[in-house]
């Protein structure tokens, strides 16, 4: 059954063997998304507490698109039409990076800082 590789050692190898992924869809679809759930449950419990709960909201919405459309090519395009949109659609990550070019440095907030002694690594 394949697993997502956790391993970072080999820059040049996949996370997800996708020839593997894809003969386990083929021949058990249950299986298959019953792995995926698998998997993708560990990555949410592998990211910091308190971005869990959206990252399973954000699941959920995927899988709800995934759900309504009638080919897996279909929501492929649908998801990829989702992430753009939040890149280059309106309060996206363009619009909000664009509003922090514009917004003059007297309106930003205002945070103390800490100076750190140097660390010295063996």
């Amino acid at each position: 059954m394949p697993e997502l590789k956790t391993q970072p050692g080999n820059a040049h190898r996949p996370l997800v063997e996708f020839d593997d992924w894809a003969q386990l869809a083929q021949s058990d679809s249950a299986a298959f998304e019953a792995q995926r759930a698998r998997v993708i449950e560990d990555l949410i419990l592998g990211m910091p507490e308190h971005k869990r709960q959206r990252m399973r909201c954000l699941q959920w919405k995927i899988d709800q698109v995934r759900a309504q459309c009638k080919t897996p090519m279909a929501g492929c395009v649908k998801l990829t039409e989702m992430m753009w949109d939040s890149l280059v659609g309106p309060g996206g990550l363009k619009d909000t990076l664009e509003r922090l070019g514009t917004t003059s440095p007297a309106s930003l907030p205002k945070a103390r800082i800490v100076k750190f002694p140097p660390v010295s690594c063996p």
